[in-house]
This record gives C-alpha cells, structure tokens and sequence, in this order.
C-alpha cells in the first residue's frame, strides 16, 4: 500500500497541474522536464544542507523545486504568448534540454566525488528528506500535499470565477473574449499552474524515496500523468482514482521484469 501510494503521489500531482492546461485548451506536453528542473532546482538546494541544517529546510526544498518547474513551464508560455510558438514542439523538445542539464551536473559540478565514478550526488543529509507518514513504509508527506491540491483545483475549477473564466477560454476562445476573458493571463495561469506542480513532484521525489540526483530521476511521470488526467477526465476526483490505477501498472510492471523476466518495454 506504501508503496502504491508513494508511485500514485507525483502522477497525481503532475495530472492535476496537466488539466489545468487541458481544460484551457493549453497543451502542455512537457511535464517531464517540468520535473526533471523542480527536482534539479530541490536537489541544489538540498545539496547546500549540512548537519546543523533545521527541519525546516524542507519547505525551502519543496519552494524551490515549484519555482524550477514553473521557471521551465514559464519559457513556453513565453514563446507562445510573443511569438504564437506552438506549445506542444516547445514544451516536448525543453524535456531534452531538462535531460541534458541533469547530466550535466550528475556527470560534472554535482557528481560525488566519494561515488565510485557513478553519476549521481552525494546523498542528501536526513535534515533535508520528506518527513515519512508512518515507519516502515516510503510514502511521504507529498501524499497529503497532493490531496490538498486536489481538493484546492477541485474548488478552483468549479467554485471560482476564475477557474470558470480558464475553462470558457478552452471550450470557446470567441465566447471567453467576448466575455472580456483574458486568454493571455489564461496562457500563464494554466502553464505556471501546470509547471509548480510537477516541479513539486519533482522535489518531492528527489527529496524523498531517492535522497539523491541521478541521470534518471524520473520514470516517465511526466507522460503518464497525461494518462493519468484524461482517464480522470480532467477532474480532480476522477484523477485520484486514474492515478491509483496508473501506479499499480508501474508496480505491476516492476513485479512482472523482476519476478517474470520480461523487458521493460513490454511491461
């Protein structure tokens, strides 16, 4: 169950900043490296903690990890708004760019020097980690940070004149500026939304089950919470259930290579 509900906790928060986009007609395809810079950016951060670092280091972790990704998200937003880029090339191919600094720095600045020449960081201090909901098990405090936010996109979405000004501009653009919507403070509003929270995640899963940087942090999250929002039919409730569903593939998966020896790509 722990660990069901440590691989449900990134999807679900990467899926719900991802409806936001969706429902405002905003394709953000780059969730991915979304994650992979909140993770960077709460690694870098992490890695300057020592010994005598407070607990509440933490909160400084997780600010930045949704700075990093909301700073990556915020680069398409700003070739789409000034230069009508399509979002989908920008956001896709800005994951490779995300790639590429995190090897970067596991490779060169970042590696451990005491790592046996692999690239990775050092480990990061105690201080620094999630705080765990119960002993024995790695599910973390992000569990509740993401029930929170579901809770939060559920109000937003249906009880704000906001969140109804965001979904008119995706259904009907005419009618939204007719209404006297703004489709630009749309187009940030969605893309930020959408890159805090999968940095968040990003933070939350450097910080916490890995305590470390490597060339892999991810596992695809990034591309399955796109899964994960449309089998939630971009509800927050609905959501929750699809992001249940989608981590026990990837259990599945993991029991399927170890205990089946079948290859990845076919799990």
């Amino acid at each position: 169950v722990g660990e069901l509900l440590l691989k449900a906790t990134p999807l679900l928060l990467i899926a719900l900043g991802l409806a936001v986009c969706f429902r405002s007609n905003v394709w953000n395809i780059g969730a991915e490296g979304q994650f992979i810079m909140g993770a960077i950016a709460a690694g870098g951060v992490a890695l300057m903690a020592d010994a005598n670092t407070g607990r509440w280091i933490v909160l400084p972790i997780l600010i930045a990890g949704m700075l990093g990704g909301m700073l990556w998200a915020g680069i398409t937003a700003l070739l789409r708004d000034r230069f009508h880029a399509n979002e989908i090339l920008v956001s896709l191919m800005l994951v490779y760019v995300a790639d590429q600094i995190l090897a970067f720095l596991v490779f060169g600045p970042w590696k451990d020097p005491m790592g046996y020449n692999f690239p990775q960081t050092k480990m990061f201090d105690a201080v620094t980690m999630i705080p765990k909901l119960w002993e024995g098990g790695r599910a973390n405090l992000g569990l509740l940070v993401a029930g929170v936010d579901a809770a939060v996109l559920w109000l937003f979405l249906f009880r704000t004149r906001a969140g109804f000004a965001q979904q008119v501009g995706g259904l009907a653009p005419a009618a939204a500026r007719y209404a006297g919507f703004s489709s630009r403070q749309a187009l940030w509003t969605a893309l930020l939304v959408s890159g805090g929270a999968a940095g968040l995640a990003g933070a939350l899963e450097a910080a916490g089950p890995l305590g470390q940087l490597t060339p892999h942090v991810s596992m695809g999250y990034g591309f399955a919470a796109i899964i994960v929002a449309f089998v939630g039919r971009l509800h927050p409730v609905g959501m929750v259930f699809s992001a249940l569903l989608m981590s026990m593939f990837y259990i599945g998966g993991e029991l399927a290579q170890s205990r089946l020896g079948l290859p990845k790509s076919i799990t």
